[in-house]
């Protein structure tokens, strides 16, 4: 089971420590606000309120022992730059921390984050994809040539075998999952036969996939 130290519970750290949750990690949960600690207490392993910022605080709380550490802090970003380097001080294992810009994404990885997650540039290139076409229902990027599509079948595709579609080939697009009815079969094979009313999860290029589904 995988320990967290989540500090920053506003809305993104409140909806990450709801996931954690359902995903039985082990969190310990941290704010300056005694409601936003309160409300997430139903949902985390334990939580307290304290200054992120303090070095005293954070090293009585077991920094080296947690698998990760987010920092989740958005209102103010030196105190997200200063939890970040005292947690990277104290011996944190990973610090994940959040930005709101690039220039903070910049700031964070010199000065103690290992990784940083941009929720709004995320978001815009998920909407903009999306946008692109009816085609698309979900999207995400895993690096800066490779993505993961949820797309709709093609009508012309229905009924055909994915052997018969040969999209690995063609385009070196792999179909890694069918979905029917909100299920999610990762079971696909050659001769798994494809429906109008199926989505499917496809990995590869994103210029291969604009070819393929005429996007």
């Amino acid at each position: 089971m995988r320990s967290v130290l989540l500090i920053g519970l506003g809305r993104f750290g409140s909806h990450i420590a709801e996931k954690l949750c359902e995903m039985h990690c082990q969190v310990l949960a941290v704010d300056n606000s005694e409601e936003r600690v309160s409300a997430v207490l139903p949902m985390v392993t334990a939580a307290q309120i304290g200054d992120s910022t303090s070095r005293a605080f954070l090293s009585g709380l077991g920094v080296p022992s947690f698998d990760v550490c987010i920092v989740a802090i958005g209102d103010n970003f030196q105190n997200s730059l200063e939890t970040a380097a005292i947690l990277k001080d104290l011996g944190a294992k990973k610090v994940i921390a959040r930005a709101a810009s690039e220039m903070q994404e910049k700031f964070l990885l010199r000065n103690g984050a290992d990784e940083v997650v941009y929720p709004e540039k995320q978001l815009a290139a998920w909407t903009a994809v999306r946008c692109t076409s009816r085609s698309i229902l979900d999207y995400i990027e895993l690096d800066g040539d490779c993505s993961l599509f949820e797309l709709a079948v093609p009508p012309a595709w229905s009924g055909k075998t994915v052997v018969a579609l040969d999209i690995r080939k063609k385009y070196g697009l792999n179909i890694l999952g069918i979905r029917e009815g909100g299920r999610l079969n990762t079971e696909v094979g050659p001769d798994t036969v494809l429906g109008t009313d199926e989505s499917m999860l496809v990995l590869g290029r994103p210029k291969a996939v604009q070819r393929c589904f005429r996007i």
